[in-house]
């Protein structure tokens, strides 16, 4: 089995599980603190992704590429070169950031997101800077040597010390004020980064072939072509993220301004704004879990098989990947459409936000294309390209929200579109531009197949809901989710969607169910 396809399935599982967790997370918030609650929560953690992206500065990509080139050629010097180099920008940006952040806090939650609640949950998330910047070098050393495993185990870690502390804090500081709870809910998530941190240091130190203080500073002073070479990557990189970062600090204040506008009143735009991102929007992003999987192995195996100039195993990996997003996000855009009511209702206790699943789910198939195809970008050295990608789909996003959603007839609805029309337009870009730089074969049979299967089984799920509706609504949800999957699968073995060879990939059970399928 290929480092690809092994660190893909590891990461796969990982994501699963964590993902599975953090939706209990935001259960178990949206129990004890409501949708006024969950509006704080996410008004303020764009403002943390905004400085953990700072500090970062884009170089996990630019590690695991370079290390990944540098890992095939059997270079250990400019590996620690690399990680030395990585650690002393990131620790000095979050020691610059971290009491920005503390300081600048009361201004941002006063007159920018307009609600003084936020304070405190800005405050509560300001430690974690400098805690994520010393593990994502790690992570990107890791997934750069195509060993995904102890970036695997960091996230499950963290999603279990966080859930295991979220429900006592925001239960302990409830009593104080809904703000003092979403603060708790920060505060979880702070303890969870902090272990996690611990693994990574822990399997770092038992797996490293130097020693990284050994001659730090004299690495520091002689890395200056070492830092050209990340910043390559590093700058548009961060660039990109910057923009997204940039743009989701921005849309709760657009969003907040707009529908001032248009007559809404700021506790309902914020609940209406939790409905949104904190309800629907992570249902929506649950399967994407699946394609930052494949993005993650497929920066380090692109630019393995370009330092050793294979263009052939560049163009089989990037349609492996965007196949295998297709079929994933197909049925996941199709269960998730069909059970959006019961999924809403059995989570978080109502059904509030399911119109924005039932506008936004059959687009969002856009969305799980844009991580492989930035990543695959980033692996030929197309990170600016990437970066004015983001930004025009950021620009267009805002701006659509502005307009729409000060308008009285679209209010919070004019969000969802501007989101929508933001990342279609980003990843339709990506696409034009990975085709253009690298002519590869469109394999269009692949996609009309899907999006008749897609429509076939969504046909099937509708019908199912009327003929079960005498049972109950978890089981249902189980059963029709069983069934849609099941004649999915089916329909894409008939058509050769799914092939042996990707089945025969799969560990343990591989080998059997590749027999269920064609060459």
């Amino acid at each position: 089995m290929s480092k690809f396809i092994q660190g893909t399935i590891i990461l796969l599982a990982a994501g699963l599980v964590t993902r599975v967790l953090g939706f209990i997370n935001r259960i178990v918030i949206a129990r004890f603190i409501g949708a006024e609650g969950v509006g704080l929560y996410m008004m303020a953690f764009p403002t943390f992704i905004l400085v953990v992206t700072i500090t970062q500065f884009g170089l996990p990509v630019a590690i695991s590429k370079n290390v990944a080139e540098a890992d095939a050629k059997g270079d250990t010097a400019k590996t620690k070169k690399i990680l030395i180099v990585s650690l002393a920008i990131t620790l000095a940006l979050s020691l610059l950031f971290t009491p920005a952040l503390l300081l600048l806090a009361p201004y941002l939650s006063q007159h920018l997101l307009t609600d003084s609640r936020t304070l405190f949950p800005l405050l509560a998330i300001a430690p974690v800077v400098p805690i994520i910047a010393v593990s994502s070098v790690l992570r990107g050393y890791f997934q750069g040597k195509q060993n995904m495993k102890p970036a695997a185990y960091s996230q499950l870690l963290e999603q279990v010390v966080r859930i295991t502390l979220i429900a006592a804090l925001t239960k302990a500081f409830l009593p104080y004020g809904i703000e003092y709870a979403a603060a708790g809910a920060m505060l979880a998530a702070v303890i969870g980064e902090l272990a996690s941190l611990i693994y990574l240091l822990t399997m770092f130190k038992l797996k490293k072939k130097f020693r990284v203080r050994k001659q730090f500073f004299k690495y520091v002073h002689e890395g200056k072509s070492t830092f050209k070479q990340l910043m390559e990557v590093a700058l548009p990189t961060t660039g990109s993220r910057m923009i997204g970062s940039i743009a989701w600090f921005f849309e709760p204040i657009v969003v907040a301004h707009s529908l001032a506008l248009a007559g809404v009143a700021t506790a309902v735009a914020t609940q209406g704004y939790g409905a949104l991102t904190g309800f629907a929007m992570p249902l929506l992003m649950l399967p994407s879990f699946i394609t930052i999987a494949l993005s993650t192995s497929l920066v380090p195996a692109i630019s393995e098989a370009k330092s050793n100039n294979q263009f052939n195993l560049i163009e089989y990996r990037i349609h492996q990947a965007l196949r295998f997003s297709l079929i994933t996000g197909g049925l996941a855009v199709v269960v998730i459409f069909v059970l959006s009511e019961q999924l809403m209702t059995a989570m978080y206790g109502s059904s509030t936000g399911t119109e924005f699943i039932k506008m936004m789910a059959p687009l969002f198939l856009f969305y799980y294309f844009q991580s492989p195809l930035q990543a695959a970008l980033q692996a030929l050295d197309l990170a600016r390209a990437a970066m004015i990608n983001s930004l025009i789909g950021a620009v267009v996003k805002i701006a659509v929200i502005f307009l729409l959603a000060s308008q009285p007839a679209f209010g919070i609805t004019g969000v969802a579109i501007g989101l929508i029309v933001g990342f279609v337009l980003v990843t339709l870009l990506h696409f034009a531009t990975l085709l253009k730089a690298y002519s590869f074969t469109i394999h269009i049979r692949e996609y009309v197949l899907t999006v008749l299967i897609m429509f076939g089984t969504g046909m099937l799920g509708y019908w199912l809901l009327d003929y079960l509706d005498y049972v109950s609504m978890v089981a249902s949800i189980f059963i029709i989710t069983a069934i849609i999957s099941v004649c999915y699968i089916i329909l894409m073995l008939l058509t050769r969607l799914i092939r042996k060879n990707d089945l025969l990939s799969i560990p343990w059970i591989g080998k059997t169910l590749s027999k269920f399928a064609f060459k």
